[in-house]
């Protein structure tokens, strides 16, 4: 875990071994990563290599109350942009978005909550709780996010100190979340720099070889000097990224896509220096003009709302875009005229269009609308627009009246007057490709030759996917999975006898068999097989001649083996329905339906051995059933009654009845068979007998479950349980009766439990005062240890980890000499009254007696002269003076010690 402190943007921190209770969350919560990796989100891969940060971007009271409510998306959508460039920079090796899917925004009693000043591991404790209690259930969900950060201007951590982050906690459910310091679009650093831990990377130069790039603007640098117009990722954060980056497998997947507002190409086009200003160093400071610089966007200086004079700077460029001169922008630290050969510019998505025509007008189409990367299009090395180009939505789903047709069979019956195929005309019929990913494209099968061929097209938008699947289509050469309840990329799927979202409860199942000596050569009706049936399967076992023969009883027509050839395989596809016939080690006639239309299974005979045939298939309740006579009534003289089972015992002790079950069998081979075909036999009489003899049980103790334990620790937890006494009842359930008649001894009902010591606080030695003189701040550990030296969860309040401590007051250095050249000049004299100026100019003030004079307001008529004025080095060596002195006396506590100060008149 990392914390940050600024200096030029972040200086970073490797805290303790104590992580406090963010070890116990990801103890608490270590099963939970697992079981999401089970249900990830089933998207589309992205590109290889790329790899997608989702984040949810979470905003306490004090950033909303600072930029206002009516303003606050615009900025976070501006830095979240901004972050997501230095990710696009380069030198980092590998391409890595930053995608926010969500904001939440939180008000002042959650925030204060959350945020606990002045101990930052406590507050990212909270943070990291707080963003896993947000995630989505649902990893499908379009804000379900990868990674949280957190933005607040509330002071969590010492003075200066910015950021907050476990290190490698990327895609772990409690570890991928960062607590961030919001002070204005140098955040996006901080913001960056904090998630480069999660992403595994270090502080260069620790642990490394990359101090030398640390000057240089480097974002893991610990004390970051990078700006808006000079920042880099080192060798050393490239290399320690490659290293974890293939093991974050959530950010494989493509984001969903945001419709967020429209934001300028360039960032500043949206917020002016004075803004800027504002966000950098609080309310009331606007753009510095008590002196003129030769570019504006070198550097941005603000001045103090009570003191114009009173200048401080980030040493950064404002941000790019920002208008510096009457048509001039700020643009990577330089005021220039804009023009479109300068400005990248990325692909932005038009308005979607309207629903285009359905590509059928019954029984299931497809329409579509569309959009244009053209609002604007990616211009100078921008980005093209992220997501589909296209939308669409099932249309006509109404079947289709008169005869039913199929929709494949028809496309390719159209090429039948067209295409030759090896010099010669063929009657086409569909054929459905046996490798899945290959059934939206078009192939059809002579009925002459049995050829297959491609026809080197898609099938039309809205053809059905599969022959076993009604519902999923095919769009553009894709396989779309539709429901059974007609939605789109919907799980819901048929029972076994067609009812969508059904339980199988009003399937019936019929199966029979059927046995037959051939008295001559020719066709023989087996059975009907009534429309609507599914899950069809037909069997004769292996070594017999005859073979299976299939009509449609509508029309007469046979469309399975009617010829004289038998091949190991077929499959033939009749009125929207797959037939496979398989005649191998046994012959095998199954469709999985649903069957449109009644059909006839005939037995071809070839010789005199005798045939055997099974068969079986599943109907709802109220579908046709076969009729009586679709089986021979001459074969009713084979079979008899006999007894098949016993019913179920009328009671489970103390001797009970049970009566006879009859079953047909057939006689030839004694194998049970449908009882329809012992419908003209006289059923016997039902026998009865004797069953559960034994003697029933004595009532006995029945005890629940143990409750929770009234206390986690301590000498007084206890736990309860129910025990009653229950007698046995003949239909095997039983009833609660009185104690007395349980003669056992009773269970006990009450138990000690979490009799342990409670965990206690411990805290450590105060450390040595923050400062040499004046006022400062100790600090010390506060742990909560259990009796194992563990790390525990007390009851009681968390004693002080950080107090105040005074010493004697500093004393002031002693007077040697001026430390600028300015000191001399007689009209800056009049600023001895000032602390900060008195120190500069010692001996000038006390020379001239100046100090004991009043404060001398500057007046607003007098401007300083141009920086002819003022040489460029001198300028340099006195700001670096004034912030040298800062550093050391404190003079400003309100300025953070990476501002420069300048005052000037």
């Amino acid at each position: 875990m990392h914390s940050c402190l600024v200096s030029n943007v972040c200086l970073c921190v490797v805290a303790g071994p104590d992580l406090g209770g963010l070890l116990e969350l990801d103890t608490l919560y270590r099963g939970v990563e697992q079981s999401r990796n089970h249900s990830r989100r089933s998207r589309r891969n992205t590109a290889e290599g790329t790899y997608n940060i989702e984040v949810m971007l979470g905003v306490d009271s004090s950033v909303v109350h600072f930029h206002g409510r009516e303003h606050l998306q615009t900025y976070l959508l501006t830095l979240m942009n901004i972050v997501n460039e230095i990710y696009h920079d380069q030198s980092l090796g590998a391409q890595i978005n930053v995608v926010l899917v969500r904001i939440i925004t939180l008000g002042p009693e959650k925030s204060a909550h959350l945020i606990e000043v002045g101990n930052p591991s406590q507050s990212l404790e909270n943070v990291c709780r707080w963003a896993f209690l947000q995630q989505k259930n649902d990893t499908g969900d379009s804000e379900y996010h990868d990674h949280a950060i957190f933005l607040t201007r509330q002071e969590f951590g010492p003075t200066g100190m910015q950021g907050y982050a476990p290190v490698t906690g990327m895609c772990h459910p409690v570890r991928s979340c960062t607590l961030n310091h919001e002070d204005g679009f140098s955040s996006a650093f901080v913001v960056a720099h904090e998630t480069g831990h999660v992403l595994g990377m270090e502080h260069d130069g620790q642990g490394n070889r990359c101090g030398d790039e640390v000057h240089m603007g480097s974002i893991m640098a610990p004390l970051v000097q990078a700006a808006f117009h000079r920042f880099h990722w080192s060798r050393c954060s490239q290399q320690e990224l490659s290293r974890y980056l293939h093991s974050y497998d959530c950010l494989r997947d493509d984001p969903f896509y945001h419709e967020w507002p429209m934001l300028p190409s360039l960032p500043g086009l949206h917020y002016s220096m004075n803004e800027q200003c504002r966000f950098d160093f609080g309310a009331g400071y606007t753009m510095c003009t008590a002196y003129r610089t030769f570019d504006p966007c070198k550097q941005l200086w603000c001045s103090h709302p009570e003191n114009p004079f009173f200048c401080k700077t980030k040493k950064g460029p404002p941000i790019d875009g920002t208008t510096c001169e009457d048509g001039k922008h700020c643009f990577k630290g330089h005021c220039i005229w804009l023009s479109s050969e300068v400005i990248r510019q990325d692909g932005h998505w038009s308005s979607w269009g309207l629903f285009g025509q359905c590509s059928r007008s019954c029984g299931g189409g497809v329409q579509f609308r569309t959009r244009e990367c053209n609002n604007p299009y990616p211009a100078n090395g921008g980005r093209t627009c992220l997501g589909v180009s296209y939308q669409f939505q099932l249309c006509n789903v109404q079947e289709c009246e008169g005869p039913f047709q199929d929709f494949r069979e028809r496309q390719c019956r159209m090429w039948e007057h067209t295409f030759d195929y090896q010099n010669t005309r063929h009657h086409w019929l569909p054929y459905e490709h046996p490798d899945s990913k290959q059934r939206c494209q078009l192939y059809c099968q002579s009925k002459e030759t049995r050829a297959v061929v491609h026809m080197q097209r898609m099938v039309d938008d809205g053809t059905r996917c599969s022959y076993k699947d009604p519902y999923s289509v095919c769009v553009r050469g894709s396989c779309e999975k539709v429901g059974c309840d007609g939605v789109i990329g919907s799980t819901h799927q048929e029972d076994k006898c067609g009812v969508c979202g059904g339980d199988n409860s009003s399937c019936h199942v019929k199966k029979g068999n059927f046995t037959r000596n051939p008295k001559k050569q020719g066709f023989l009706k087996v059975l009907e097989i009534p429309r609507g049936a599914r899950h069809l399967l037909i069997q004769i076992p292996k070594g017999t001649q005859h073979a299976l023969v299939v009509k449609n009883k509508a029309t007469g027509q046979f469309f399975l083996n009617a010829d004289s050839e038998f091949p190991e395989c077929r499959s033939v596809i009749e009125k929207g329905v797959e037939w496979e016939y398989e005649n191998r080690d046994k012959e095998t006639l199954q469709a999985s339906g649903p069957l449109r239309h009644d059909t006839v299974i005939m037995i071809r005979f070839h010789g005199d051995s005798r045939i055997t045939l099974s068969y079986k298939y599943i109907i709802q309740n109220d579908s046709p059933s076969v009729s009586e006579n679709s089986i021979p009534l001459d074969d009713s003289l084979l079979y008899k009654w006999v007894t098949e089972r016993w019913s179920r015992c009328n009671r489970p002790c103390g001797k009970g009845q049970q009566e006879s079950r009859y079953g047909c069998m057939r006689k030839t081979d004694l194998v049970m068979v449908d009882h329809r075909l012992c419908v003209h036999i006289k059923k016997p009489p039902s026998e009865s007998r004797y069953c559960n003899v034994k003697e029933c049980p004595l009532p006995v103790w029945v005890a629940g479950e143990w409750e929770t334990c009234s206390e986690t620790c301590g000498k007084v937890g206890y736990q309860t349980r129910s025990v009653f006494c229950y007698k046995l009842l003949e239909n095997s359930s039983k009833h609660k009766i009185r104690n007395k008649y349980c003669s056992d001894e009773r269970p006990e009902s009450r138990r000690p439990c979490n009799r342990q010591p409670c965990p206690q606080w411990k805290v450590g030695h105060w450390s040595e005062c923050s400062v040499s003189c004046g006022n400062g701040t100790q600090h010390r550990q506060v742990t909560c240890r259990s009796r194992g030296n563990n790390v525990g969860q007390c009851l009681d309040a968390k004693p002080e980890s950080v107090q105040k401590c005074h010493l004697p007051q500093c004393q002031s250095e002693c007077c040697n000499r001026d430390r600028s050249v300015f000191c001399r000049m007689e009209i800056f004299l009049r600023y001895c009254s000032l602390p900060g100026y008195q120190q500069l100019c010692c001996k000038s003030c006390t020379t001239t007696n100046t100090t004991k004079a009043q404060p001398i307001t500057p007046d607003p008529q007098r401007h300083m002269s141009p920086t002819v004025a003022v040489p460029q080095d001198i300028s340099t060596s006195f700001s670096l003076d004034v912030y040298q002195s800062f550093y050391d006396i404190n003079i400003s506590p309100n300025d953070s010690d990476w501002q420069t100060t300048c005052i000037l008149k």
